[in-house]
């Protein structure tokens, strides 16, 4: 019954002021939604032909906690510690990977369940990468369900050389969910940058579309990135996307029947069926250059594995890509997950593994 008022009064609340937990990121122009960032000390990049480009959902500095949306345990708040002692593992594999271009997911700024760091400014604070750029997609003064709080997430762009001409492009919203949900949900975006290199410029984009819907959601955001990247290679401009796309490659039969959905008795948590979404990533893989091919990804080989919800196993789908119109170095793109594959054993640090691929500047 306590919870009942409470929901009633949250909803009086809402009716009687536009935003009260300020919470509607759309509220802003693009531009003043993207966040700018620098690091105190500047490390002049040396000017190369081929640069190191990476993606990373670094699951906002959390490790493999047993939180409760994970449907594995109920925490929901770390201690600074906790967060920092993370961090430190994901800069030592920053470091390892040194890229020239990262792209992060998931990254708090200033929430409650990452005790308040600045993620985004202690990475930078800890690598040699120079400038970010920030935009939320889950912002609010107060999330009032489990214990969340205040809560500001989102993904960012990172660089070695000067950014400029951000901005957050919002995608469409579930449909599905009610509207005090809605209102207090994940607002997905595409965040855009402009990337200078020896007078070259390179259109930086990353995103991270939604994980949890039965509506077509997914679909309606990934046909509005490819609707921007297009009219970015219209221009003559060169990209480069990467993100965490929430889809698993082409031709992925063995996913036909796949079911480790821990959250399934959740109706909050219930994601689209893998079967429905097979030929979802088609449309970027057939018209751009992806960091891994689709060769690959025919044999579901696991070596490109980026993601999991199997604490105890291994890596078991691909939902993280790179994409561009330019051109990779030939067989260049590596998911990272373990000593074998070039770096650290990365599935503690977040259940996403980066993945890297080098790129031929022109």
């Amino acid at each position: 019954m306590k919870k009942i008022f409470v929901l009633l009064g949250i909803v009086i609340i809402i009716f009687q002021s536009c935003d009260p937990f300020n919470n509607i990121i759309e509220n802003d122009s693009e531009t003043d939604a993207a966040f700018y960032y620098t690091t105190d000390n500047i490390v002049t990049p040396v000017i190369k032909d081929t640069l190191t480009i990476a993606s990373w959902n670094i699951k906002f500095g959390g490790g493999r906690i047993d939180f409760f949306f994970d449907c594995y345990g109920d925490r929901v708040l770390m201690t600074k510690d906790e967060v920092i002692s993370n961090l430190k593992n994901i800069v030592d594999e920053i470091a390892m990977i040194s890229p020239d271009i990262l792209y992060l997911q998931e990254v708090d700024i200033d929430s409650k369940r990452s005790a308040y760091v600045d993620e985004l400014q202690w990475i930078l604070d800890n690598t040699n990468l120079n400038y970010a750029y920030y935009g939320s997609q889950w912002k609010s003064d107060y999330v009032p369900s489990d214990g969340i709080g205040r809560m500001n997430s989102g993904s960012a762009i990172l660089s070695k050389y000067p950014l400029k001409d951000a901005k957050r492009i919002p995608l469409p919203l579930i449909e599905e969910q009610s509207g005090i949900v809605q209102y207090f949900y994940l607002r997905r975006n595409i965040l855009r940058a402009t990337v200078t290199i020896n007078n070259k410029n390179i259109v930086a984009l990353t995103t991270h579309t939604s994980a949890y819907s039965s509506d077509g959601t997914r679909l309606k955001q990934l046909n509005q990135i490819k609707t921007e990247i297009d009219n970015i290679n219209s221009a003559g401009q060169k990209f480069i996307l990467g993100g965490d796309f929430n889809t698993i490659p082409p031709n992925s039969t063995v996913y036909e029947n796949f079911d480790d959905d821990a959250c399934k008795d959740d109706p909050d948590f219930a994601a689209q069926s893998f079967k429905d979404q097979l030929d979802y990533m088609k449309m970027f893989i057939d018209s751009y250059e992806p960091a891994i091919t689709q060769a690959n990804y025919d044999n579901d080989n696991s070596l490109y594995y980026s993601f999991t919800s199997d604490k105890k196993g291994f890596w078991n789908r691909k939902l993280d890509y790179i994409f561009t119109n330019g051109d990779f170095v030939d067989n260049s793109g590596v998911v990272i997950q373990d000593i074998n594959t070039g770096g650290m054993e990365t599935m503690p640090f977040s259940d996403h593994a980066p993945i890297t691929v080098k790129y031929i500047l022109k």
